[in-house]
């Protein structure tokens, strides 16, 4: 596939010998164009590159704060988990000393103590 040679001015990183010929000076601008808008394309990746590497930093702030999100519920859990076993055992050794007082009182009645 032949393409058509980028136009415009020569690249300011090159300038003609002193009495090359106008082929030789054609066939050397064409060839540095080329190299030219190769390089272009390359910055260009590398501005994408830039660009995508920006949204993985974004992403990983964002994951981040996910994680610490995550690991702060996680603790709420574990605190609400602590208080709701605390309150069972409260509730269960109240029970067993209601149990206790009523199994004493229920034989004091038997006995005829009270």
């Amino acid at each position: 596939m032949v393409r058509a040679a980028p136009s415009g001015p020569m690249p300011d990183y090159v300038e003609h010998e002193e009495g090359v010929t106008r082929v030789g000076a054609l066939s050397a601008e064409a060839v540095v164009r080329d190299y030219e808008a190769a390089a272009k394309e390359i910055e260009a990746m590398g501005a994408e590159l830039i660009n995508a590497a920006k949204r993985c930093e974004t992403m990983t702030a964002e994951v981040h704060n996910a994680i610490a999100f995550m690991r702060d519920t996680a603790t709420s859990y574990r605190e609400e988990a602590k208080k709701i076993f605390k309150r069972i055992e409260e509730c269960s050794i109240f029970t067993e000393q209601v149990r206790k007082t009523c199994e004493t009182v229920k034989l004091k009645m038997i006995d005829g103590k009270l």
